[in-house]
């Protein structure tokens, strides 16, 4: 969730160790709370990540993921963002993402 705004930026589902050190995520929950601009500072021509409704920096979007999840590595600063349990979700005010969770976990189970 955004720290700023509460929005639901990134779920733990889409996160991988891309071995940069920050949070990395394939794709965002809701991909209309993501704003992607173009970020030209320190001479290199970068995405920057923002929150719609926060309109918080969230970090850079490169395209070094996983090719199996699209290819995208959405690189997130730990400090923009706060995490909620999966058992918090409801009491968090977040009941309606229970599902991704409770989808990966009958996938999981179909595979054992």
């Amino acid at each position: 969730m955004d720290v700023v705004s509460g929005e639901p930026l990134f779920a733990s589902l889409k996160k991988f160790d891309s071995g940069c050190g920050w949070p990395s995520f394939t794709a965002p929950i809701e991909h209309e709370n993501v704003v992607e601009n173009s970020d030209v500072i320190l001479g290199m021509v970068r995405t920057e990540v923002r929150s719609t409704h926060g309109d918080s920096h969230l970090g850079h979007l490169f395209n070094d993921g996983p090719p199996s999840e699209g290819g995208l590595r959405y690189c997130i600063n730990s400090a923009a963002l706060r995490f909620v349990p999966c058992e918090d979700l409801d009491t968090e005010g977040y009941g309606q993402y229970r599902r991704l969770f409770d989808e990966s976990a009958n996938e999981e189970g179909a595979t054992q």
